[in-house]
């Protein structure tokens, strides 16, 4: 390849990387928790009791229900399985009028029983909405706000993340015969950390592709829609989606609803493998009642990390749909579900959660070690300022070098950055437990713990130095990992009031423990290199020699 092409992609590849690195950090690494929502949601949800309205009752749960509360028609679910976790049977949310369609935050969460004169009990709820923060970091790029504009500017990111992956593949490919299986381990750190750069982008390319591309469908979905309507529905889409005219013209009666077992026992029929795990009821009392299914069927791929469904008319048990039925899907919907189930992970089972949870920690290293590749490749020799060569790492009597401001600027906000969200999330899921009970809305603390670790984390990277702070950080972030396991021990043995005990996700403590081991390994490496690393190196916290022109230019 002629020398001017490579050129033009290399500086294709490392801006474009540097510009959306910090942002994919995040988005990677709190995409790797989004794995294992569920048994994060159990770890940090207090237990308790679950109600016990058996199922051969919730037909007269719904409809006391409906009586008291006509509003919980519009959208109310039926847990089929309470649990510790998940106590109520029958729950429903109320959006506000005017907030985002896509906000899950803005909220407010009711629950209904029966009481014991055998009227609704209805109680407003607060669940856990950790990893809701959790899912918004990951699909906004930790802006702490999920809209229209922070999906846009995810959007802007992920372009920016497809062009790095194609110059990057374009880039190694005269050479990835030689080098992909040639790992240099040597003194020469920055070799080193180029090599294991390009082989794991490289074991990970169809992964990253994938999330590159159907993140980029997921921010300007509505406006895909849009135009969709706009050029071949003459802004009727909508209609067709609504479907057939409506089928009750007069309004419908609760009392007249299909009980919840005979719904099951159709959807078992038309598909023997589907587990169901919940029924969701939409617009009951309108037109155009449904009931959807939803459930999973491990053999086949789901639409939705939740799953997939078939949808019913809950009075007459008519299939109104299985388009997004896991295994009963025609091929368009096959192949559209494919794209959520590749970005979700939701195929495979406990084996590709795992390799995809792995690959999200991958992917996150990628960013924070592409950065400081570049970092230290911008490093200028003491001897002449400006040129072009690199020192040897291994090289004895090499002159000090020097960083310019604004490399040691992006020095320090990458350590911030990458350490305040590892630190911040490992934080804010201890707090689940440490401040229950003892303040009014523990989803709001949720916020503020991760984004005050967040922001101060990065003000210290700035106050120390990269060197120094990386340090420190790795060594606070191995400690608030840590702590993870470390609280449900303490409940364990009953120092932290409340049945902590009960819940089952001991998966999510021997995770965090091994974490807390990469962290430490991680912090000790760094230590070393600080303390004995060539002066000049962002790794290095001896003096640096400054000298005329290093402090400014590019």
């Amino acid at each position: 390849m002629r020398a001017d092409l490579i050129r033009l992609y290399k500086t294709l590849h490392t801006w474009t990387g540097i510009i959306a690195g910090l942002a994919l950090f995040i988005a990677f690494y709190a995409g790797a928790f989004t794995v294992f929502k569920e048994p994060l949601a159990r770890w940090v949800a207090p237990p308790m009791t679950a109600l016990s309205v058996p199922l051969a009752d919730t037909p007269a749960l719904i409809t006391r229900t409906l009586a008291a509360q006509p509003a919980a028609a519009r959208d109310f679910q039926i847990t089929l399985n309470p649990d510790a976790a998940n106590p109520q049977r029958l729950t429903w949310q109320d959006h506000p009028e005017h907030g985002e369609e896509h906000d899950s935050l803005g909220a407010h969460h009711y629950a209904a029983t029966l009481a014991a004169d055998g009227s609704a009990a209805i109680e407003t709820t607060q669940p856990s909405q950790l990893t809701e923060l959790i899912d918004i970091l990951h699909r906004v790029v930790g802006l702490p706000f999920d809209n229209d504009i922070t999906r846009a500017v995810m959007g802007v990111i992920c372009m920016l993340y497809t062009l790095a992956l194609v110059s990057g593949v374009i880039l190694v490919l005269p050479t990835l015969a030689r080098d992909f299986f040639a790992m240099r381990i040597s003194a020469n750190l920055k070799r080193m950390w180029m090599d294991t750069h390009n082989v794991v982008g490289l074991i990970s390319l169809p992964f990253h592709i994938v999330m590159a591309i159907t993140a980029v469908v997921f921010a300007y979905h509505d406006g895909i829609y849009a135009l969709q309507n706009k050029l071949f529905h003459n802004g009727n889409l909508s209609a067709a989606w609504a479907g057939a005219k409506p089928q009750h013209a007069s309004p419908r009666k609760p009392a007249d609803l299909l009980p919840p077992t005979e719904l099951l026992a159709r959807s078992h029929r038309i598909a023997p493998d589907f587990i169901p795990t919940s029924l969701q009821y939409v617009q009951v009392l309108g037109p155009r009642p449904t009931v959807r299914i939803w459930g999973h069927d491990d053999s086949s791929l789901s639409p939705r990390a939740m799953g997939g469904f078939v949808a019913l008319d809950p009075y007459s048990g008519k299939v109104l749909s299985a388009d997004f039925l896991p295994g009963r899907q025609n091929a368009a919907n096959t192949t559209l579900a494919s794209f959520f189930a590749l970005h979700f992970g939701t195929f495979g089972g406990s084996v590709v959660s795992w390799m995809y949870f792995l690959l999200a920690l991958a992917g996150a290293w990628l960013f924070y070690s592409g950065n400081l590749l570049w970092i230290e490749s911008r490093r200028k020799g003491g001897r002449k300022a400006g040129r072009k060569s690199e020192p040897d790492e291994a090289q004895q009597g090499a002159p000090a070098a020097t960083q310019r401001r604004d490399v040691r600027a992006l020095a320090n906000a990458t350590v911030g950055v990458c350490l305040g969200c590892v630190a911040g999330i490992s934080l804010t899921i201890v707090a689940g437990r440490w401040l229950y009970g003892h303040v009014t809305d523990l989803n709001a603390w949720h916020w503020y713990v991760y984004y005050a670790v967040f922001l101060a984390s990065i003000a210290w990277a700035f106050w120390r130095r990269a060197a120094r702070a990386a340090v420190e950080l790795l060594w606070f972030a191995t400690a608030a990992t840590l702590a993870i396991p470390l609280t449900s021990l303490v409940c364990m043995i009953g120092l932290l009031p409340g049945p902590w005990a009960l819940t089952d996700a001991s998966g999510v403590d021997f995770t965090a423990f091994a974490g807390a081991l990469a962290l430490a390994w991680m912090a000790y490496a760094t230590t070393q290199r600080v303390r004995h690393g060539e002066a000049g190196s962002i790794w290095s916290a001896l003096p640096e020699k400054a000298e005329a022109g290093t402090e400014s230019g590019a």
